[in-house]
């Protein structure tokens, strides 16, 4: 198994519901380690431009408004195999469809508001991460 790092992103509806610290110790007790973190606001503009893949698809308005409505937290993962741990520990995209255990289970409210955000490929990992942090900010 090989060591990747992966970006999440603990949304809106989770540090509005001070989960942060819950969440976070998931990852940690999974294994992951948190080697970059800052709590941010995107604006609209920078929602937009990072979620920009998803630009033609008809939820990208509603996400880019939601992932603006207040504080997230940015930050990079680090272990063996990240990326998949990562979205194993996160569950599926619908909280209805994740299994028990997931956080998005636990905490997620809807599609949208499902808690968290995370890389799903290695490629994706390289510039989620790169668009929030420099290197120097990353301390693994």
């Amino acid at each position: 198994m090989a060591v990747e790092r992966t970006l999440s992103i603990i949304k809106p509806d989770a540090t509005c519901r001070d989960l942060t610290g819950r969440i976070n110790a998931r990852f940690e007790e999974s294994g992951l380690h948190i080697v970059a973190q800052k709590r941010i606001r995107m604006t609209l503009g920078v929602a937009e431009k990072f979620y920009e893949v998803h630009r033609r698809r008809s939820f990208f308005d509603d996400l880019c408004a939601f992932m603006a409505s207040g504080p997230v937290v940015v930050q990079v993962l680090e272990g063996e195999d990240a990326i998949a741990r990562n979205r194993e520990i996160m569950g599926a995209t619908n909280p209805d469809n994740a299994e028990e255990k997931t956080i998005r289970r636990d905490f997620g409210e809807s599609i949208e508001a499902n808690s968290v955000h995370g890389s799903d490929s290695l490629e994706t990992a390289a510039r989620e991460i790169a668009f929030f942090f420099s290197d120097i900010e990353i301390v693994g």
